[in-house]
């Protein structure tokens, strides 16, 4: 499993420690996170709407499995992402949240609040929220005897979601031009998205609009 880092301008500064706590968590099951910043607050900016657009790009297109984002409290970003078809995103405050998001709700992605009630032993929380969401197979629904209908409520929330969301190959080129070159335009984006894309429309587009841009 590819898993992608985003933050947004206000909690830049805590990238480092988001990521310290994704890796401890994922890494006995060999899972790879990449760092799409911001990296600290002298990186390019981003917005939690941008997290949204860039979340809906690596996940449609395949070059990232699961999001991890976030903004101070967590909402704006869990918007901006769900605003997006092919993104399912929940929003996490601790380790049941985690936990009962990741087997009943089965999404690709998570904001948390970076700033609301972060403080002494925050890393920590971080930590545990990461262990709870990767630590079983999604999906498999809790209490597992309402597995059922559970994964029923999955397939037919995602089954609503491909009827009301267009798809994200329409919608980019009609975005704000200057919102979406904020997040194709960055390097550390264009480094790492070429070389994990496994659709090649996506990337033929990207590079389109990036020309575009130029």
């Amino acid at each position: 499993m590819k898993i992608a880092l985003i933050n947004e301008n206000s909690q830049a500064s805590k990238n480092a420690i988001v990521e310290n706590a994704l890796k401890k968590a994922v890494m006995p099951y060999g899972y790879e996170v990449v760092n799409y910043g911001m990296f600290d607050e002298q990186d390019d900016s981003l917005t939690y709407v941008q997290n949204g657009i860039l979340a809906a790009i690596l996940l449609n297109s395949g070059a990232a499995d699961f999001v991890v984002t976030g903004c101070g409290t967590g909402e704006g970003a869990m918007l901006a992402c769900n605003a997006f078809p092919g993104v399912l995103c929940g929003h996490i405050e601790d380790a049941l949240d985690a936990y009962t998001f990741a087997q009943i709700n089965d999404g690709n992605a998570i904001a948390i609040p970076f700033a609301k009630g972060f403080g002494w032993g925050g890393d920590l929380n971080l930590e545990y929220i990461f262990e709870k969401l990767f630590c079983e197979e999604s999906g498999q629904g809790y209490p597992r005897e309402r597995a059922v209908p559970e994964q029923r409520n999955k397939r037919i929330l995602d089954e609503v979601k491909a009827i009301t969301c267009r798809n994200l190959k329409e919608i980019l080129p009609q975005l704000d031009q200057d919102l979406l070159k904020g997040v194709i335009l960055r390097p550390s984006f264009q480094n790492r998205f070429f070389k994990d894309c496994k659709n090649e429309e996506y990337a033929q587009l990207i590079r389109m609009l990036i020309e575009k841009e130029k």
